[in-house]
């Protein structure tokens, strides 16, 4: 890993020294070193011109690099500086923000003295801090995106599985679920969390209203998985016999 970290440094540098000498002959002043941060990314995007994409990929190279030393606050400082000079790919808000609040608290962790010194408590602190920094980062990634259904996931997944915060992961998913490029499980998971917290009625209204709208034909869609999490709830709810959703719509279906 050590050698191929080597070699990667030499290759950039040569990429890199024209590449910076060019972007700095229009603009002297610009310094776009591992512990700035773009404050005015007008600014240096206008500088960079037809060069951001190129910059902003050795950037995120040089990036990964302090990733694999554990090195948190340059590392932060590149993440953040490699999509304000390019905040178009998801990628970079993506992965980001996965560094930032799921790899981020271990080495947090680990320099604090490891799991054995660092308190449960003061462990779990860490990760809901972190996680918090890359909801930031996601909503700022929603400034320029505001129409992915994959920053919705992304933060519905953080909410659930870092802040245990269901309510909030919910309307998460249902706000995926509205983006024109959702996958079809946003909209089951929506339902699946308010089913968890206890909201069947609403639960069943939005798979009522949802199952419809499924393509029969694409597998992903899950129609049939739908309509038998329609039945699920009709039960828990006590709908009485006959007067289900498969009934009214003339369906017919029982998946028992």
């Amino acid at each position: 890993m050590l050698a191929g970290l080597i070699l990667t440094g030499l290759s950039l540098r040569r990429v890199e020294a024209p590449l910076w000498a060019a972007i700095r002959a229009g603009e002297p002043a610009l310094r776009l070193d591992a512990g700035t941060t773009a404050e005015e990314p007008g600014v240096v995007l206008g500088v960079l011109g037809g060069f951001r994409t190129a910059v902003a990929d050795i950037i995120w190279l040089r990036a990964q690099v302090f990733v694999e030393a554990r090195n948190l606050p340059a590392a932060e400082s590149l993440l953040g500086l490699v999509t304000a000079i390019d905040p178009r790919p998801l990628y970079f808000w993506l992965n980001g923000a996965r560094i930032m609040a799921y790899d981020m608290p271990e080495w947090r962790i680990w320099e604090a003295g490891g799991y054995s010194e660092v308190s449960a408590g003061v462990q779990e602190r860490i990760r809901q801090e972190q996680a918090q920094r890359a909801l930031a980062r996601l909503d700022e990634a929603m400034r320029f995106h505001p129409s992915s259904a994959a920053l919705w996931i992304e933060r519905a997944n953080l909410q659930l599985n870092r802040l245990s915060d269901l309510p909030g992961a919910a309307t998460s998913y249902r706000r995926a679920s509205e983006q024109p490029d959702a996958p079809f499980f946003a909209a089951r998971l929506h339902a699946g969390l308010l089913r968890r917290l206890g909201r069947r009625a609403e639960a069943h209204a939005w798979l009522t209203q949802l199952h419809p709208q499924l393509p029969a034909s694409d597998e992903s869609a899950g129609a049939a998985l739908v309509l038998a999490r329609i039945r699920e709830l009709e039960r828990e709810l006590g709908v009485p016999a006959g007067q289900g959703y498969c009934q009214r719509a003339g369906r017919g279906f029982d998946p028992d």
